[in-house]
């Protein structure tokens, strides 16, 4: 028998942070969430943090949350998010399907 080798190139762990290249980036999401949709914005400033987190909410007056620096609203508003992100200066980009 062999020894096992460790493999070459294997993937990098994923970081659930997003880079941070000035892109806010925004996303829909079920895995975990027993196939609830959420939106994730990630690439936020830190200080913004919270209270963009409530104007969002408020804006599409759902629920949310703010969680390893990424913000989560209740259901699937990226279009709505990404105007109003865009608008205020932000780099936007939908991210993922």
């Amino acid at each position: 028998m062999r020894p096992v080798e460790p493999r070459r190139g294997a993937p990098a762990p994923i970081d659930a942070r997003a880079p941070s290249d000035g892109i806010v980036r925004i996303f829909r999401d079920r895995s975990g969430r027993n196939g609830k949709v959420v939106t994730v914005i990630r690439g936020l400033p830190g200080k913004d943090l919270e209270g963009r987190a409530t104007e969002l909410k408020r804006l599409c007056g759902a629920g949310g949350a703010v969680k390893d620096g990424a913000v989560e609203i209740q259901g699937d508003h990226r279009e709505r998010i990404a105007d109003t992100l865009g608008s205020l200066g932000y780099t936007v980009k939908l991210a993922g399907g």
